[in-house]
Order: structure tokens, then sequence, then C-alpha cells
């Protein structure tokens, strides 16, 4: 008996609470900062923060798969789903299916799990393919789904889910788990954990179970706090692909998941703590502007808003004179005073001198955020 599923036990997970119980808690004080802070933010940021965490939970979750998707396109899409202003960009098939998945998530996560749902979720993620021969309904295949690597006369099997004749039964219990009071009362932490390690042991889709099986991460965590969520959890997942793959595969062999639910509280906490980071960024934008209003001039205000467009990352490289002047279309002097003034207003940081002179947004976090065209 080589897979979990195979095993007598099968699906009576077993862990010990005690060593997860502390990142629970951890959880909740954690929680609790981020939505503390998200309600200091203006609508029009929390609009802003919103698009772009939901569009790069997109992004990263597709990416975890190796596909590959545009932000902009995504980005339209769901500032339309969300009934905010957007461009009128034609969005091709992967990029809709996926921004119409992670909205219904935000916006349906207190509805409880059903078939009918799943089906739905696969039929938006597979939006636009062709090559797949069942699209919103289970696997049929009588061949084995297999996770694999390496070359084709010899690949090594990491994965292998139970025969498609029990996908239809396992499905059930699962949903059923899933929904059932004991599970909805399990800690936040725990509950997702599991649920994401027994969607994916079954594997009940022909594509695309990775990206499901992560949604129902973030559905369970949405219920857990009785609102939507915005935690960054596929971008951290995405971080280090290897290693979500190597505690999957380890977890995948027995029922004793203590090891896995550790590594995924961690990884769960990494995660709210980089859109903790995000909405303070956010909130440092504000207070800038605030700070200057009235004393920028629309190349400065230009400067400021390209920056912080960027994120809390920003670009690599810092900000020269030369990208100023590329962005606002100012002569070098100009660009010179313009970049000194908002120095001395406190708005910039300057680094290097002469030709490896660099500036970069002056805020009270550890990390600046750069800018360069």
């Amino acid at each position: 008996m080589k897979w979990n599923w195979q095993q007598p036990d099968w699906a009576e997970f077993s862990y010990r609470e005690e060593e997860i119980d502390p990142m629970e808690r951890e959880f909740l004080h954690h929680t609790g900062l981020f939505f503390g802070a998200y309600r200091h933010l203006s609508a029009d940021d929390r609009d802003l923060l919103r698009v772009e965490l939901i569009s790069n939970e997109a992004l990263k979750t597709s990416e975890i798969e190796g596909e590959y998707l545009d932000r902009d396109s995504l980005q339209s899409s769901i500032r339309r789903h969300f009934g905010l202003q957007s461009d009128h960009r034609r969005i091709p098939p992967s990029e809709a299916g996926i921004a119409e998945l992670m909205v219904d998530l935000f916006s349906g996560f207190d509805e409880p799990l059903s078939p009918e749902m799943l089906s739905e979720w696969h039929r938006m993620l597979m939006n636009g393919r062709s090559d797949l021969n069942e699209v919103g309904t289970y696997r049929t295949d009588e061949s084995p789904m297999q996770i694999v690597s390496g070359p084709l006369h010899a690949p090594r099997v990491h994965f292998e889910a139970p025969p498609s004749s029990r996908v239809g039964a396992e499905m059930d219990r699962f949903i059923n788990w899933f929904n059932s009071p004991a599970t909805v009362k399990l800690p936040a932490l725990t509950r997702a954990g599991i649920a994401h390690l027994y969607f994916e042991s079954i594997h009940p889709f022909e594509d695309g179970n990775g990206r499901i099986g992560r949604a129902l991460s973030e559905k369970v965590l949405a219920q857990a706090l009785k609102q939507p969520t915005l935690i960054a959890l596929a971008a951290e997942i995405q971080r280090n692909r290897k290693g979500y793959y190597a505690a999957l595969a380890a977890a995948s062999k027995d029922n004793e998941i203590n090891d896995w639910l550790i590594y995924f509280a961690n990884t769960v906490l990494n995660a709210i703590r980089d859109t903790h980071g995000q909405i303070e960024f956010l909130i440092q934008k504000t207070k800038i502007f605030q700070v200057l209003n009235g004393q920028l001039n629309p190349r400065q205000e230009k400067c400021l808003v390209k920056l912080f467009q960027e994120g809390s990352s920003g670009f690599k490289g810092g900000l020269s004179a030369k990208n100023y002047i590329s962005f606002t279309k100012a002569h070098r002097v100009t660009a010179t005073r313009d970049l000194k003034d908002l120095v001395e207003k406190g708005a910039l940081t300057k680094t290097g001198e002469r030709k490896a002179t660099r500036y970069y947004l002056n805020l009270s976090t550890d990390k600046a955020s750069s800018c360069e065209d």
C-alpha cells in the first residue's frame, strides 16, 4: 500500500494539535492586525488592493502549474467583475476564466461546497481549452492519474491518485466532510491544510486540481474569518514551489499529516505577513500624498504615482534622473530640480553620486520601494 488513499485509515487524518495550536493563535493575531490596518485604507485603495491581490493570486496559482498569464488582462477582467472602471481590451479565455473563478471565490466564500460549484469552477478554469476530454466533470479515463517527472522512458512517479471508478464516491465523502459541522469547527489552518491535501489526494479532474485545491484552502480561511480574505497564499507557495511539491509528496504516503500541517500553517502565516506589508505600504502612500497635498507639480505627482503603482517590491535599480526624464518628458535641469525638491520634502531618499545617483520612496518600513523605467 504505497499511497495514503490505499491505507486502512484513509481520510482519518491524524496530527498533534498541541504543535499546531500556537500557529492557529498566531493566525488569529495576524488576521486581526491585517483587517485592522485594512480598515484604515480609503475606498479607492481598498479597491486597488483587492484587484492587485486577487490578480496576483490568479497569476501565481497558474505559475505554480507552469502557466503564465497576462497581468493587465487579468486585472481588467477582475475590475469588470467588481463593477470598477477598466479598459475595453479583449480578455483571452485563460485570463477570463481564472479571473471569474477568483471573483466567485471572493464573493461566495460562505456558500457550502457542492459538486455543482466544483464543476463550475473547473469550467471557468479550463475556459478556452480544447485539449481536454472532460471539462466540468470528474475524470473517467481508466488509465492511472499520476504525478510524474523525468524522461518519458524512465518517469519518476511522485503520486498516483485513486482510479476514476472511485472518484465519485471519494468526492461525495470529501464534500460531506468539508461541509460537516464538526469540520467547520476545526481551527482555520488545520481545516484548510487538510482540505487541500484531501482534495489533492483524490485529484478528481483531468487538469486544474492544484488551482482548485488552493482555492478550497482560501475558501476555508475566509469561512473561518467570516469575511473574504486577501491572503497571498498562492504567491507564497510559488516562491518555493519545490518545497510545496515536496511537502505534498511526503504527505501523500501516510495519513499522519503533522509535518504537512506545520508546513501549510507556516506558509499561510508568511502569506499573511506579506499581505499585511502591502496594506501598510498603501497606508504610507496615503500619508505621503496627504502631507504633500498641494506641494507637488504634475511631473512630481506622476513620478510618485508611478512608484506606488509598482507595489511594495518596486522596480529594481532605483529611479535615476534619466528615468524621470523618460516618463515626465522634463528637461534635465528641471528633472534635477524636481528630484532635489522631492528629497527635501521627504518623499524620496537619495543614494549615490552623479551617474550612480538613485532615488527611492521614503517609507517608514524596512524595505524601500524603487522605480526604474
